[in-house]
């Protein structure tokens, strides 16, 4: 079996933000073989990512094997490292990564959950991350949470974020996870004061309260933080996550394997997350793509709920009463209606 073309194009999703997550939002990628398997998958980007795909990736992937996926992602990566060692190349070479997985399941007649040594068909816990309403996330039977607390003004953030957290413990009650997001937006001593204002709420963690690339405050809240700190959606390969895990700046893992070098690189950081004792979370865990994974690698699985917006992928399993479930179907499971694609140009 060989790989005869590679495509990639933007989904239009209407109902996305209004922001970086539309103009670079997710790209569809497209693999076509000679044994008439074509594999899907979803990288980021937009039509930045997608401008690697067709002049870059393309070129790398055409007449080879599709089933030597780990050789062809150091291919591919090795191609685009002169720019590419983060960033839109990193979220298009996702894209077509998951979409040569997907080949490779298909063509077994697998699902990805089971070349990975799992199964299929547990019901998985889901959390729900929300910005205002938790008491309708509570009523819709989820049991885990993670609210949004980024935006809180500065000179009030403390009292804000411990009344916010307040609230959500009376409503889902003492027993449920539950987490806040602070979007790389806080500092260190407003972690450390609103940690310490919350550590009797007993929350699995702080998701990134500095920017990413903040390693010096991570080590400072790594030693001084009394509460988990997650992060890593914002990071991309596993030898940036090498740094994360060995100097152990995040108690919880959260690649996004839509943007961080695809499955191949979210099994990796498995392997070194759990070497290293630390939980991986997966960002958008929920989502088809990651779920396998989660299903198949996970020691405490619990996926994050998805965006709503991106209806165009079919197959994705609903979420029911706070938990979700793979199917058997091949590869990761999911069907493109191409012929009724609405796309950016």
């Amino acid at each position: 079996m060989r790989i005869t073309n590679v495509r990639a194009v933007q989904p239009a999703t209407p109902t996305s933000p209004p922001d970086w997550r539309t103009s670079l939002g997710q790209i569809l990628v497209a693999v076509e073989t000679d044994a008439g398997i074509t594999g899907y998958g979803v990288g980021g980007g937009g039509l930045a990512g997608i401008h690697v795909v067709r002049t870059v990736l393309r070129d790398v992937l055409i007449g080879e094997d599709p089933d030597q996926v780990e050789s062809l992602w150091l291919k591919m990566y090795n191609t685009t490292l002169p720019y590419g060692q983060k960033g839109l190349a990193i979220m298009a070479l996702s894209g077509v990564d998951l979409a040569l997985w997907d080949i490779r399941g298909r063509a077994a007649n697998k699902p990805i959950a089971e070349l990975l040594g799992g199964s299929v068909g547990e019901s998985i816990p889901t959390y729900i991350t929300i910005w205002h309403d938790i008491e309708q996330a509570f009523e819709q039977g989820y049991r885990a949470f993670k609210l949004h607390v980024e935006g809180r003004d500065r000179t009030e953030r403390v009292a804000d974020v411990v009344e916010a957290v307040s609230h959500a413990r009376s409503v889902v009650g003492s027993d449920p996870e539950l987490m806040i997001d602070a979007w790389m937006q806080w500092d260190i001593e407003s972690t450390l004061a609103a940690a310490r204002e919350l550590k009797s709420f007993n929350l699995s963690w702080i998701e990134e309260p500095l920017p990413a690339d903040d390693f010096e405050g991570y080590e400072q809240l790594r030693d001084e933080c009394p509460i988990p700190i997650a992060g890593g959606e914002h990071e991309f390969t596993s030898k940036a996550f090498a740094r994360l895990i060995n100097d152990r700046l995040h108690q919880v893992l959260q690649p996004d394997v839509c943007w961080c070098g695809g499955m191949t690189e979210l099994i990796r950081i498995y392997e070194m997350g759990n070497a290293a004792g630390l939980r991986v979370c997966p960002h958008r865990g929920s989502e088809i793509w990651s779920l396998h994974a989660i299903a198949a690698l996970d020691r405490q699985p619990l996926a994050e709920s998805g965006r709503p917006w991106m209806t165009w992928v079919n197959g994705q399993p609903p979420t029911v009463d706070g938990y979700i479930q793979l199917t058997n179907a091949a590869g990761f499971g999911i069907d493109i209606d191409e012929d009724n694609l609405e796309t950016i140009q």
